[in-house]
């Protein structure tokens, strides 16, 4: 049954790429970050509000890297990635593309915690980019008319500036979460909610000097039609995924969620194909297959080092923490 809630979470948390595309139909990059963010930004800290009001404080050390965060994971990150399938990505690519991420997460792993670098894991990296950069050699007209750099279009160089500023924000949310020797760390609820209405005031005001606002730069015609999308997709990452992956984080190590994670393109290309009509892709099937040979690699060499364990042990103590 757990195994079962894993994939639901997932393939549900996956449409949000395909619901996000037909969003950019009738609406900017920059607005739809915006309204998202600060809506769910607004719900997250309105709970706190109600119900647990002394994960509100902070201190003066926190207000830096929650700023940056909030620029590099949510502003930017998500500006990056809507302005990608604006201009021809598909929502299953997009999806792919973010299969980037852990191995983002070994490096800066490696330059902030000190977490050992060695050739099998260089070796899977290796084998994981080689996934990726695999799934570039083939793009969609969009993607060839806007250009791009050798190979690699503007809009597949966007998707992985947006997986840099996301795993980047991780990093800085893992910094800013972790145990402190005399006090009480950031709820993860407070620093998700803060820097998703801080992201998205940043995207509203970036969006107030260059979208068309005559008045809002969605046009009155689907202007409730970008309602129902927003609320929907509010609601699914926001509300119901981001609780169900809180709950199997105390069943789970996150280290067996990111394998299931990679199964993401797979579950984004049968959401694209169902809500928007694109046809799954056999090369997004096979450079994902590539690259968790790559992931696999590097979680068997992360194991045999005691990483994992020593990232559970944390991950029990710190949720022990919150729930006092």
């Amino acid at each position: 049954m757990s195994i079962f809630l894993i994939l639901f979470t997932y393939a549900t948390w996956t449409t949000i790429f395909a619901l996000g595309k037909q969003t950019l139909e009738f609406c900017s990059p920059l607005f739809l970050t915006s309204t998202r963010m600060i809506l769910a930004g607004i719900l997250l800290l309105s709970y706190l509000a109600i119900c647990k009001p002394h994960f509100l404080k902070i201190q003066k050390k926190h207000i830096f890297p929650l700023i940056l965060l909030a620029f590099l994971c949510m502003y930017l990150s998500n500006f990056f990635e809507f302005w990608g399938m604006k201009h021809g990505l598909s929502a299953a690519k997009t999806c792919f593309i973010y299969s980037l991420s852990p191995f983002f997460a070994v490096f800066f792993s490696y330059m902030h915690f000190n977490e050992k670098m060695n050739i099998r894991k260089w070796l899977g990296m290796l084998v994981g980019f080689f996934g990726v950069i695999s799934s570039f050699l083939f793009q969609s007209e969009s993607e060839k008319s806007i250009g791009g750099i050798g190979f690699i279009s503007w809009p597949e160089l966007s998707l992985c500036a947006a997986t840099l500023c996301s795993v980047y924000g991780w990093v800085l949310l893992r910094l800013l979460v972790k145990e402190e020797s005399n006090q009480k760390s950031l709820s993860p609820l407070f620093v998700n909610g803060s820097t998703m209405l801080l992201g998205g005031i940043f995207a509203l005001i970036h969006s107030f000097f260059i979208d068309s606002w005559s008045p809002l730069p969605v046009p009155l015609a689907h202007l409730g039609v970008f309602a129902r999308e927003i609320l929907l997709m509010t609601f699914i990452s926001n509300i119901l995924c981001y609780n169900l992956y809180g709950y199997l984080l105390k069943k789970f190590t996150n280290t067996i969620l990111s394998f299931f994670g990679l199964l993401s393109p797979f579950f984004s290309s049968l959401s694209a194909w169902w809500i928007l009509g694109e046809k799954p892709s056999l090369v997004i099937c096979l450079s994902t297959c590539v690259v968790l040979l790559g992931l696999w690699i590097v979680y068997r060499e992360e194991l045999r080092l005691g990483y994992v364990q020593k990232s559970l042990r944390k991950e029990k103590a710190l949720q022990a923490n919150f729930d006092n």
